[in-house]
């Protein structure tokens, strides 16, 4: 047995533990980083940047059909899936040196590919090795929820872990769960050929703006995905030729493929966290303000272990927030106001801050919501992309969250995103040029929106305006 004796050991080679060994390595810390899977974790490797391809060649399969508009000849594309998954694989393959075992021992880091549990309340046995370190930090990440449906383990079930090895076409896709993965994979399967039915025992993209959410469930209704809600998964049974039918409280849909995306698990299982006296629950290790293990204050969580929003770039937030404390002992203060999220549907749906439920149930009669819509913007009239409307909630003249569901949603939250970090008013956002036409000058007519009602319709404003027009030389 090999014993090390290290000021950091880091557990889990995602967003959140790369950040973490990256930053602490480079700045003389003794780094030992874990990691029992592939490097990368769940994101590079079955998350953002595989359906991220997958969209992208989906796109490019969606585009021949619709260029009539255009004055361009509709034309339909032959797909071959399998070379679709070869180009995921491809952008996999690009990106995975940033987060490969030889740049992290290149940066000064130990790594051991095994797993990893406490022995004790300051070891971490991994493989043949016993590591002592002053500080821990879990960054296990998260994996695909399964449900216990009856039935389920008599059929060949994917969730994101597998459906993009898939290099079969499916004839028909039925995907359980009606969230942004389910949507996302739906739209995607569609576009490259197969029928697509997306089973939701609630309301489909529930956890968004339902007006915003209605826009993109339209375009997906029309681009022919099958969108069954308030539909409850009841049993599966197989049958012939590998036919897969989920059986309903609204129904039975049969299908060739069964994709399950209702949710996510902490990976906690096995790690003898009660070993080392870290409290935890289904939703991750209990942490205070600071990311710190409430129970034993030598172990920190980040990434979607800590309990909190399972995004990837929360986990890098938090990988810098950690860097933070444990290197200079200065407060982690992670905060979730200013966390931006996207579905990368067409159209794309990105929040930031408070919905506007949220924004009218916190601050009543003192919001103000603003609206933009796509059909003004010149660029999006330019490129026929005028379905969509950003939403800003603004309490006094700082604003609280945003909505966007249309093109570039998830670029253009970015503004909001910083305006609300760094608690600016609006008038930052109106006082700013754009190059003129983009899709950003959207914010900028949503921060015209809300000064226009004060300086146009203001009858102290027309009469100033009137002395001065009179006493002006």
């Amino acid at each position: 047995m090999t014993h090390l004796k290290v000021d950091l050991c880091i557990i889990g080679a995602g967003s959140a533990g790369l950040s973490v060994a990256a930053g602490a390595a480079q700045m003389g810390a003794s780094v030992v980083l874990i990691e029992r899977a592939e490097m990368g974790g769940d994101c590079l490797n079955a998350g953002c940047i595989p359906s991220k391809a997958l969209i992208a060649a989906a796109k490019h399969a969606y585009q021949p059909q619709h260029g009539a508009a255009f004055g361009v000849e509709d034309t339909t594309p032959q797909v071959d899936f399998a070379a679709v998954k070869d180009h995921v694989r491809r952008v996999i393959d690009t990106i995975a040196p940033v987060d490969s075992q030889e740049r992290f021992e290149g940066l000064g880091c130990t790594v051991i590919r095994a797993d990893a549990r406490f022995v004790s309340r300051t070891e971490v046995q991994a493989g043949d090795t016993i590591i002592t370190a002053r500080r821990f930090v879990i960054a296990t990440g998260s994996g695909p929820f399964v449900p216990p449906i009856p039935g389920l383990d008599g059929v060949m079930v994917h969730t994101n872990e597998t459906i993009f090895d898939l290099r079969d076409k499916p004839d028909h896709l039925i995907i359980i769960g009606g969230g942004p993965i389910g949507m996302e994979m739906a739209q995607a399967h569609r576009r490259l050929g197969c029928a697509v039915t997306v089973i939701e025992g609630a309301k489909a993209m529930g956890k968004d703006d339902p007006e915003l959410a209605a826009i993109v469930l339209d375009r997906l209704r029309g681009e022919g995905v099958a969108i069954m809600e308030d539909a409850k998964a009841e049993r599966v049974s197989g049958g012939e030729g590998g036919a897969i039918t989920v059986h309903t409280s609204k129904g039975r849909v049969t299908g060739t493929h069964l994709l399950v995306a209702v949710g996510r698990a902490v990976k906690v299982d096995g790690m003898g966290l009660d070993v080392a006296g870290v409290d935890h629950d289904r939703k991750g290790i209990t942490v205070d303000a600071n990311l710190r293990s409430v129970s034993n204050k030598a172990v920190y969580a980040a990434g979607d272990v800590a309990g909190g929003l399972q995004f990837t770039h929360v986990a890098g937030y938090h990988g810098g927030q950690l860097v933070r404390a444990l290197m200079f002992g200065l407060p982690a203060r992670a905060r979730t106001d200013h966390i931006p999220w996207a579905t990368y549907t067409d159209p794309e749906l990105a929040h930031v801050g408070l919905t506007e439920a949220e924004a009218r149930k916190r601050h009543g009669d003192k919001l103000t919501v603003v609206r933009s819509e796509y059909a003004h913007n010149d660029r999006a009239n330019t490129e026929g992309r005028t379905t969509g409307l950003i939403k800003v909630m603004v309490v006094g003249g700082r604003p609280v969250g945003a909505s966007i569901v249309g093109h570039l949603a998830g670029e253009l939250i970015g503004m909001w995103a910083m305006a609300i970090a760094n608690k600016l008013k609006m008038t930052a956002i109106s006082n700013t040029v754009l190059p003129y036409p983009t899709y950003m000058e959207l914010n900028k007519r949503a921060a015209g929106a809300y000064f226009s009602p004060k300086l146009f319709e203001s009858a102290t404003v027309k009469r100033v305006v009137g002395l001065v027009q009179r006493w002006l030389p």
